[in-house]
């Protein structure tokens, strides 16, 4: 049974909560376009269920909160170029548009579609049902190539819904190429974030930038297409490749599938940014008896690369140190023993903070399965057995902290002074190799550090 027009305009919901409806995901945000109603009108006909927002006038939004939530409606409205860059619009409400020509403004045809809630109809003027079944992301119309932060858009959004750039789009994307300047850094990272934190398949995101030809944008990125591997340890091919794998295999792991948004940020731009050093180191040297491709102390090279990089996009400056040390120890169980002892996981909890263990084995997992079809048992098994004994010592979220304080030499008759350095920092040292796991065996430890190195005293 179809429901009786509400009074004063026609609502139609659109954009993102739309095409998530018809994708089988549940809609997060709701936005609605009001058509036969000025602004005034609509905000008549809106107040009596919950509070307005009026800030957006100029723009024909209005904000009605209800029931703890915040929901847009607007008019349909026009938008003209004015100037460069993302921010270069006109905007103008125009309740006298039709559906399709309001539309029409909207970047790409699955957020083109809108529904009407009254008489349950899809109204899709541009075709955007067909694509969103064949999984093609395709602009609307030829105002797209006024705005350049629909590239970026396409970026994450290809790979958020696993999708494939319509030819003629990215031909498109390729002709404003030049704009990518006139972005402000906080846009850009704004989409660079939605790739890291909503991806299901990351891979083609970059497969976009490459379409567009915008992957230049991103040098340290751009600069591992073409790098060789050795085939017989990396049958996937360059390293470009082998970072798509490895992006994709992340995005199956229970550590990023779990994990808050912070948490898939970090292990997101750490696996693809562990490999950037190899574009500068990779060569050819003698290994096993005959020549191979080898890429000595990338891990340490890919550092610098991963922090100028994220600096570049606009990070917040409290990832960049989690990745870089994500980045640089990224090898490390192919180093040293068969297994990992108790103080050898104290040490490596301490040595990669502010980043965890718990992250740096998925890093390594993903870098691990971006090599298919190889798989490695005794990668594994190493892994495996660093997560147990980093879940024993309940270090995988968290380095050790120093048990002994100041306040313990102080209370041991101290007086605050420099000697309190020396003797901390040998307390902690102890601690990590496994003397003392406690704090009265701490106290102990230091009552007879203090016997064998008395404090110096001084006038």
């Amino acid at each position: 049974m179809k429901l009786p027009p509400p009074l004063g305009g026609q609502p139609r919901l659109v954009g993102g909560c739309v095409r998530d409806w018809l994708l089988g995901l549940e809609p997060k945000d709701f936005d609605i376009e009001v058509y036969g109603l000025d602004y005034e009108a609509m905000g008549r006909a809106l107040s009596p269920f919950g509070p307005t927002d009026l800030v957006g006038r100029s723009f024909g939004v209005l904000k009605v909160r209800l029931e703890g939530a915040e929901y847009d409606f607007s008019l349909p409205r026009r938008e003209s170029k004015t100037g460069a860059g993302h921010r270069g619009f006109a905007v103008a409400p125009d309740p006298g548009l039709t559906e399709a020509e309001a539309a029409a403004r909207r970047d790409f045809t699955l957020n083109a579609i809108a529904y009407d809630p009254f008489e349950h109809r899809v109204v899709d003027p541009h075709g955007g049902v067909a694509d969103l079944k064949k999984k093609i992301l395709r602009h609307t119309g030829p105002a797209f190539v006024e705005d350049p932060l629909r590239v970026l858009r396409a970026f994450q959004l290809a790979a958020r819904f696993e999708l494939k750039l319509a030819p003629e789009t990215a031909a498109l994307c390729r002709s404003i190429g030049a704009s990518y300047g006139e972005l402000p850094v906080e846009r850009v990272w704004s989409e660079w974030d939605k790739w890291a934190t909503k991806a299901v398949k990351p891979s083609l995101g970059i497969l976009a930038l490459q379409q567009c030809d915008w992957l230049k944008h991103f040098p340290e990125i751009a600069a591992l297409a073409g790098v060789p591997q050795e085939p017989e340890w990396h049958p996937e091919g360059d390293v470009l490749i082998h970072t798509n794998h490895c992006l994709d295999a992340l995005v199956s792991l229970a550590t990023w599938r779990d994990g808050s948004p912070v948490t898939r940020r970090i292990l997101s731009f750490s696996v693809l940014a562990h490999d950037f050093g190899k574009a500068s180191t990779t060569k050819q040297a003698e290994r096993r008896g005959k020549l191979r491709w080898v890429s000595p102390e990338h891990e340490a090279a890919g550092g610098p690369l991963a922090e100028a990089f994220l600096q570049r996009i606009g990070a917040p400056l409290d990832l960049i140190p989690r990745v870089r040390q994500l980045v640089v120890n990224h090898l490390l169980h192919h180093q040293g023993a068969e297994e990992y002892r108790d103080t050898t996981v104290r040490r490596l909890a301490r040595k990669i903070e502010p980043a965890t263990i718990d992250e740096l084995i998925a890093v390594m997992q993903a870098d691990h399965l971006g090599r298919p079809p190889l798989v490695s048992t005794e990668t594994v098994r190493r892994l495996d057995h660093l997560r147990t004994a980093a879940r024993r010592l309940a270090l995988e979220h968290a380095a050790p902290k120093p048990i002994v304080l100041g306040r313990h030499l102080i209370a041991l008759g101290l007086t605050p002074g420099p000697q309190f350095t020396p003797a901390l920092a040998a307390a902690f040292e102890s601690q990590l190799d496994g003397a003392f796991i406690d704090e009265p065996g701490g106290l102990e430890w230091m009552r007879n550090y203090l016997r064998a190195h008395p404090p110096v005293l001084t006038s």
